[in-house]
């Protein structure tokens, strides 16, 4: 049905074989190749490439149910899917009325450990990455090249853009160890297999990781020139970006002109907002021109259980019984729900025509949810959908065709205005009101975008980070960003802002400031013993 040609080399993850004994990658199926017959031609190095790319929304050889990580379950370790989990799960946006399912309940209350599943799983999930990634960058040196017979211009200089792209792919792996977990074992190419990396904290990490992006970024291709699915220059700059608006949360320093350095460049690359919003959440949304970089999916070809197949069945409601009609799926019986405090970021008459505003609820839908386990509590939201923006149903195989939306320019400009505002002056909680012209306009084109090319009423003198924070929500919720945005804005331990259920209290309580970085799996330390645990854990 969709854009896919790159993709279908995503089913073989063929480089596997040859990292077996990092990080537990094992396969047994038997069209996976050896090094020697995989890289024996150019194109064969497409297809390793593809591996890399492929470990981001598959994880197995064997269909959505398998796994290649030794002992991780397929439904605990989907890259997409664990890192919404964390994101959003841990936060005001979402409840998963499922608790029975393996470590969901710890997640969304507040109260996990270095047991949970989840946890082991997206950390396995991407140090994989990074052992996938070291091995391709193994075995494509020109030494390897020239062993090999592979001799052509053409083919050479096409294999180094390669890995590039590979290079940036570990750089953010790496990006997500240090955002979720605050340390990770340090591996690259040059170290053999099985080798203990030692651990790396957020400043070794930052550095690494701005280093490798800022050497990698001449040779990338352009933005939006590189084939869909595939990343470009403006990848790199959006992880540089994500870093140096975090900078004080990760290494304690100010890096916001930094920030808005690279957000310029980003919207220099040609991206612009689709013109209407929730296209961009469409089973369609490979052809969105705001897309930056996205997890792709096909109902048919790469069937996984990733976050739009999570979000799309799990948005149907208990009581609407809307799947089929709403988002082309079947739906999974009420499995998510919204947390009343993000459903109050747009009461008001203000957001009455938004077009993000598609929570729904009243009646015998209550917006408190007292009872976890009853799904008819809470409100339900209609956000992504496997409907084309044509009208095009899905297959109805309960899988999706709907890309997940890492990276795109909506969340540039907000990043740009929220970067500029720190710079010049603005703190959290404060009342502080000195966005630029230039945040302004790129704020008013994200509201009017919302309110159908109307203006939505916001100037200058509402503009305060916590206003700021809010229009995050509203423009960028359950698209992995929101316990990030919680930290950076000072909201996420505490007490100064609570949420229903958050530290497992219904109404919300305190949760403690350890909680800010998650902890080390405990089977990850007992395979590297030069892991420590985070404090507090």
């Amino acid at each position: 049905m969709k854009k896919i040609n790159f993709i279908y080399f995503l089913l073989g993850f063929t480089v596997l074989q040859s990292c077996t004994s990092d990080m537990d990658v094992v396969s047994n199926d038997p069209t996976v190749l050896s090094p020697e017959v995989l890289y024996s031609t150019a194109a064969g190095y497409k297809q390793g490439l593809a591996g890399v790319y492929g470990n981001l929304s598959l994880t197995g050889t064997d269909g959505a149910g398998s796994s290649f990580l030794e002992g991780i379950d397929a439904g605990t370790s989907q890259f997409g899917r664990c890192l919404w989990y964390l994101q959003d799960l841990t936060t005001d946006e979402a409840i998963w009325s499922y608790e029975n399912d393996e470590g969901v309940a710890e997640l969304q209350r507040n109260t996990w450990t270095a047991s949970n599943p989840i946890l082991l799983g997206f950390f396995s999930r991407t140090m994989a990455e990074v052992a996938i990634a070291n091995e391709y960058l193994r075995q494509s040196t020109p030494e390897k090249l020239a062993a090999r017979g592979i001799t052509d211009a053409a083919d050479i200089a096409n294999i180094d853009t390669y890995r590039k792209e590979v290079m940036v792919l570990r750089a953010y792996a790496y990006y997500n160890l240090m955002d979720l977990f605050g340390k990770a074992p340090f591996i690259t190419e040059n170290d053999p297999l099985n080798f203990a990396g030692p651990q790396y904290d957020r400043a070794q990490l930052f550095t690494y990781i701005e280093e490798q992006l800022t050497t990698v970024m001449p040779d990338l291709k352009p933005a939006r020139s590189n084939e869909y699915g595939r990343l470009d220059k403006a990848m790199a700059q959006m992880i540089l970006a994500k870093m140096y608006l975090n900078a004080e949360v990760y290494i304690g320093e100010n890096r916001y002109a930094d920030c808005m350095t690279q957000c310029s460049n980003i919207i220099a690359g040609g991206y612009t907002l689709k013109p209407n919003y929730l296209d961009n959440f469409k089973s369609d949304n490979n052809t969105s021109e705001e897309m930056i970089f996205t997890l792709q999916a096909d109902e048919l070809v790469t069937q996984n259980y990733g976050a739009t197949t999570v979000i799309c069945n799990g948005q149907v409601g208990s009581l609407e019984g809307n799947g089929n009609a709403l988002f082309g799926v079947g739906g999974w019986g009420g499995a998510l729900r919204l947390r009343k405090q993000f459903v109050q970021k747009f009461d008001g008459s203000s957001f009455q025509y938004d077009s993000r505003k598609t929570a729904s609820g009243g009646g015998p839908r209550s917006i408190d949810i007292s009872d976890i386990a009853n799904k008819n509590q809470g409100y339900i939201l209609a956000k992504f959908s496997n409907i084309s923006s044509t009208g095009m149903q899905g297959q109805g195989s309960g899988f999706v065709n709907t890309d997940f939306p890492l990276f795109r320019l909506g969340d540039v400009y907000l990043m740009y205005a929220e970067a500029q505002m720190r710079k010049d002056g603005a703190t959290n909680g404060s009342s502080t009101t000195n966005a630029s012209s230039q945040s302004m306009d790129y704020l008013h084109a994200l509201t009017e975008r919302a309110n159908g090319g109307n203006f939505a009423n916001v100037d200058a003198s509402q503009m305060t980070l916590d206003y700021l924070l809010d229009e995050r929500a509203r423009e960028l919720h359950w698209e992995s960003h929101r316990r990030q945005d919680l930290i950076r804005f000072g909201k996420y331990t505490g007490g100064i802002y609570n949420w229903a259920w958050k530290g497992n209290g219904q109404n919300g309580i305190s949760i403690s400031n350890n909680l800010k970085v998650f902890p080390i799996p405990t089977q990850s330390i007992a395979a590297n013993r030069n892991l420590t645990q985070n404090l507090g854990y």
